[in-house]
């Protein structure tokens, strides 16, 4: 009952309160997790290193960003697995996908590792480095790079502490690193005077002290428990994780890629200017670091809000979801609202907390490139903040296409290809315009998709007030025997048979009925829960059914399953029974098929629809289960390997039940022997 009472207060409680609760745990730990990007540079910026220490840590960044990309590929992965098997009450293999994504973990650390050390100096220098600061970028990178491995499994195994239910032991992880790293800098770079080696050992340091807090939680775990043989890849029961961890690692190689495409053409035109490579250089990854803490309040805001907006989606609260959105939304516009004002009244006091240009010949310079940047690249900052929290609002309530578009708009389909063209004919000051024209042009599309989705919402209101009433279905008590599962194919008739076979053998015959029990197991809207196998998006199909609330869906629905299950003898159709009751005994698993002329003429004939518009439902369909098998089991749907029996239903109907009727009364005998 615990699902349930959890519901009730996602769709009922207060949501200023509700935003209270979420929100400012995740904010905080998004804070905390950007100072260590920031820490290095301010101390760095304000000793003798000065611009081109500056200058250096950003040219490293990006590369910080790929190694992050795949801890969290790995770790978000992981968090969502155990998510969701911790709701199915299956926690059994929790430990194999923790261990397995643990050593992918270290496996690509070391790849990365390999990779870049050899070629060290051409990726520094692709990445912006000059002949200024090349040497400083080295030196940092040299010690960075050899604690890739415990900075990637740090990061990895804090999304898994999260997901085991001990966000503060995460936090208190990244906290006690962060405060190390800040105790550490000054000591190490002015009073040791190691200049960037002190700065970078600071940091590692502080690394090291995250990973051993993040190392003892696993041996206080909650859900699993890590043995040597859990660290054996085992790809089969990792194959679901790999999915859910994709939207992170796109999100961060989204940012590598305008990293890398931002500083070559500002290595590449600053040198054209009075201003240089290692002036635009060094303040653009003042930028970057400033604008990141920007954006993690906003992603925080959005994120803690990710449940509440997944469930009140899901059962189809449509005025909430409203609210919700509006109170995001003024959230999201007054911490752009701050910045902005900022940003546009003292970008000095912004940039002076990185310390003063004192290696450069033309100090003036810098500061004039400085205001600029952050009055011109940064000016529609308000928008880049809506842009971001919409893609994050349109993840949680299962728009995966919406989701992606909004992310990959401002960034890749408007800024990169600007600031390869515009430099062409407005030099360097045509990278900083790129950024107000790629927001104001992605914010158009963005507020678009939100017109769109809410008069989409509107019309699903109008509809589910039209068949509005919650059905009172209950599980029907039925005698000791055998359990049948059928999966079809779309127009095989298969629910129809597995009908006529419950009246033959006297036992209670479930469909529509599972997914009334598990709206009212879970709260969400009954309509919404049968969508999910039947008319999932053709496009990011796997995406959607990683969405939070698709997964609360699938959870509610499997544990009905298992309910009806240990009712007694039933036969239940569709939503991957076989595979959830794959633990069950007296389980007769039956797959029904047909040729798809048989399959065309049956749609035609039950539905009304054309033969093209059969054709079409029948793989838009078919595509939809095998979609929601995977997810389910990770295995390929309609495999006769998973079944007992396979029936060709182009028999004929009552044929097909008499077959699966015979097979079953043959098959129980000897098993009761």
């Amino acid at each position: 009952m615990d699902n349930v009472q959890s519901s009730d207060f996602l769709g009922k409680e207060k949501i200023s309160k509700l935003m209270v609760k979420f929100c400012i745990p995740c904010v905080l730990s998004l804070l905390v997790a950007a100072l260590y990007n920031i820490v290095d540079q301010i101390f760095v910026g304000n000793s003798e290193l000065s611009t081109l220490g500056n200058a250096a840590t950003g040219v490293v960044f990006p590369i910080f960003i790929i190694a992050q990309g795949f801890a969290w590929y790995f770790g978000d992965g992981s968090a969502a697995y155990i998510n969701i098997h911790q709701g199915k009450g299956d926690t059994g293999k929790i430990h194999k996908c923790v261990g397995t994504g643990m050593t992918l973990t270290v496996i690509v650390s070391v790849v990365l590792l390999a990779i870049f050390y050899p070629l060290k100096t051409q990726i520094l220098t692709l990445f912006g480095a000059s002949e200024n600061s090349i040497g400083y970028a080295v030196e940092y990178f040299n010690i960075i790079l050899g604690f890739f491995p415990i900075y990637m499994l740090s990061n990895m195994i804090n999304a898994v502490v999260r997901a085991d239910g001990s966000p503060s032991w995460s936090m208190l992880s990244m906290l006690a690193g962060a405060v190390v790293n800040i105790i550490l800098d000054p000591i190490f770079i002015f009073a040791c005077k190691w200049g960037m080696s002190g700065a970078a050992w600071a940091t590692v340091i502080g690394q090291c002290v995250s990973f051993v807090i993040s190392i003892v939680y696993l041996f206080r775990t909650k859900t699993f428990k890590l043995t040597i043989k859990s660290l054996i890849p085992d790809f089969k029961t990792y194959g679901e994780a790999f999915k859910l961890g994709l939207s992170s690692l796109i999100t961060q190689m989204t940012i590598v890629v305008i990293s890398l495409v931002c500083n070559i053409m500002l290595a590449k035109y600053g040198s054209m200017s009075k201003y240089g490579a290692d002036i635009p250089i060094a303040v653009i990854g003042i930028e970057s670091k400033v604008f990141t803490v920007v954006i993690n309040i906003v992603v925080g805001i959005v994120l803690g809000c990710q449940p509440i907006i997944g469930y009140n989606m899901g059962a189809r609260n449509f005025g909430r979801i409203k609210k919700l959105y509006r109170s995001i939304l003024l959230c999201t516009v007054v911490v752009g609202a701050i910045a902005t004002i900022l940003f546009e009244a003292a970008p000095d006091a912004v940039v002076g907390m990185f310390g003063k240009p004192t290696n450069i010949p033309n100090p003036d310079d810098y500061w004039e490139f400085a205001r600029k940047t952050f009055r011109i690249f940064l000016a529609l900052v308000i928008f880049t903040c809506t842009i971001k929290m919409s893609s994050i609002f349109f993840q949680a309530v299962g728009k995966p296409v919406f989701a992606v578009l909004t992310s990959l708009i401002r960034d890749i389909i408007c800024f990169v290809p600007l600031i390869c063209v515009l430099p062409i004919f407005y030099g360097v000051n045509g990278i900083l315009v790129s950024a107000p024209i790629a927001d104001l042009l992605a914010m158009l599309v963005t507020a678009g998709l939100t017109v769109a989705f809410f008069i989409g919402i509107k019309k699903m209101a109008a509809k589910s007030s039209a068949t509005n009433g919650q059905d009172s279905t209950v599980i029907k008590p039925s005698k000791d025997g055998v359990i049948i599962t059928i999966a079809r194919q779309h127009g095989s008739s298969g629910k129809q048979i597995g009908k006529i076979v419950a009246e033959k053998l006297g036992i209670p015959f479930y469909y529509k009925e599972m997914t009334a029990l598990a709206a009212q197991e879970s709260g969400l809207d009954k309509e919404f829960i049968s969508d999910i196998n039947a008319n999932s998006p053709d496009v990011l199909r796997s995406l959607y059914l990683s969405c939070e609330v698709v997964q609360q869906a699938i959870t509610a629905q499997d544990k009905i399953i298992r309910k009806i299950a240990d009712n007694g003898s039933c036969v239940i159709v569709g939503r991957a029974a076989d595979y959830v009751l794959r633990g069950y005994k007296d389980v007769v698993r039956i797959y029904i098929y047909a040729p798809e002329e048989y399959r065309v003429k049956r749609i035609m004939e039950v539905y009304g629809d054309s033969e093209e518009e059969a054709k079409k439902n029948l793989r838009r369909s078919d595509k939809a289960r095998a979609a929601y098998y995977a997810n389910i089991s990770a295995q390929k749907w309609g495999d006769s390997k998973n079944y007992d029996l396979c029936v060709d239903s182009s028999i004929g109907v009552e044929q097909s039940a008499d077959l699966i009727v015979s097979y079953v009364q043959a098959k129980k005998p000897s098993e009761n022997e």
